[in-house]
């Protein structure tokens, strides 16, 4: 007699045995196959985010100097560049300097006059406000100490100038001059103290002395022994005027990228 529950039993055990391993086989974590190429997204994603934040900062330095500044150069002769070509006087020469120093958008403004006083510098004023420069490099005042005009008068027109470009919103370099000894040295003395006295008065920057290392040497200067050559006004670029325009540019450009406290700032319930 055949046994039945030992014949059914078999198939059971079976069964079981199967049941248990398809269980086993299916609760095993199944090798992750997106694993390898998750963690070189991720590598490549930090990589080109790294990539791109290296791209952002030289583009910011490349445009660092990209917004545009315009630079008055107000005076007499000495700015106006008599004797030299139109390229050899100082705000052309500034100009290219500048761009070479990666101010792609700068434009210098020739606005000096020959035999230009103070007086008439400042009759012209309303003419030469409408190039609304952000910069104004002052030079004037030696045709009036050629007349000899009156310290104090040279003086007034001078804070009249000064405060004429500050309130239209430019900041100031004052050219300081000095003046050959042939007026007497009280004049000479007088004069020459016009300039610190009014840049300290009216806080602005002052070239202690526009034509140092030029003035009075005859291989920088033309035959008249009063202007510059190309090479005088290089060394003026150079030497006296950019390192004293670049601190005032970057206080500019610092200003303008201040966030402004003026407008409220929105806030979200």
């Amino acid at each position: 007699m055949i046994n039945i529950s030992s014949y059914l039993a078999k198939p059971l055990i079976i069964t079981a045995a199967l049941s248990v391993t398809l269980v086993v086989s299916g609760c095993q974590k199944e090798p992750d196959v997106n694993k390898a190429d998750d963690s070189t997204q991720t590598t490549s994603t930090q990589s080109t985010s790294t990539q791109t934040n290296e791209t952002q900062k030289t583009t910011t330095a490349n445009e660092q100097h990209q917004a545009p500044l315009t630079i008055l150069a107000l005076g007499d002769s000495l700015t106006e560049g008599l004797g030299v070509d139109n390229d050899a006087n100082y705000p052309a020469q500034l100009e290219a300097r500048l761009k070479e120093l990666g101010y792609k958008d700068v434009k210098v403004v020739n606005s000096g006059l020959s035999g230009e006083t103070s007086t008439g510098l400042v009759n012209r004023l309303d003419w030469v406000l409408q190039t609304k420069p952000n910069i104004t490099i002052l030079t004037v005042g030696a045709n009036d100490a050629i007349r000899g005009i009156d310290v104090a008068t040279v003086e007034a027109n001078i804070r009249t100038a000064v405060k004429r470009l500050q309130d239209n919103g430019s900041e100031v370099i004052l050219g300081g001059m000095q003046i050959y000894d042939n007026l007497g040295s009280d004049y000479v003395t007088s004069f020459a103290a016009i300039y610190p006295r009014v840049a300290k008065d009216m806080n602005v920057t002052l070239i202690p002395f526009f034509l140092d290392g030029v003035g009075g040497d005859p291989k920088l200067n033309q035959a008249d022994a009063i202007h510059p050559t190309k090479e005088g006004y290089t060394i003026i670029v150079n030497d006296n005027i950019l390192p004293i325009l670049q601190p005032e540019i970057k206080k500019l450009e610092e200003n303008s990228k201040a966030p402004s406290t003026s407008t409220p700032t929105e806030t979200t319930q």
